[in-house]
């Protein structure tokens, strides 16, 4: 069964940084693309960043290009999110997302509990 716990959420004021980890657990795929999405109160979930675990290559949404940044570390199966430059709208519930292939974070399969991130302004 495939896991995916989130940490390292909470509150911090615009311009200050929080860095999320996920810890995953229960594979058995040989490739897949791990990521993060969040959702925002009102609004529909949107795919944050992905990382492919066959090329390293990553995905990242225009709204947090050059702030959040994605690294793994697979001795320890956990994937971050380092998140910097924080902005209220940055807001929102955080989810770490696996898909089963290296190509792209679709959302389709499994997902974690989530972790909250708050930016007050």
């Amino acid at each position: 069964e495939v896991q995916l716990v989130e940490s390292g959420g909470g509150l911090v004021q615009a311009g200050g940084s929080l860095r999320l980890s996920c810890a995953a657990s229960g594979f058995t795929f040989d490739d897949y693309a791990i990521g993060w999405f969040r959702q925002a109160p009102g609004k529909e979930r949107e795919g944050v960043l992905c990382i492919s675990s066959s090329d390293g290559s990553t995905y990242y949404a225009d709204s947090v290009k050059g702030r959040f940044t994605i690294s793994s570390d697979n001795a320890k199966n956990t994937v971050y999110l380092q998140m910097n430059s924080l902005k209220p709208e940055d807001t929102a519930v955080y989810y770490c997302v696996v898909d089963p292939y290296p190509y792209y974070c679709s959302g389709q399969y499994y997902w974690g509990q989530g972790t909250q991130v708050t930016v007050s302004s």
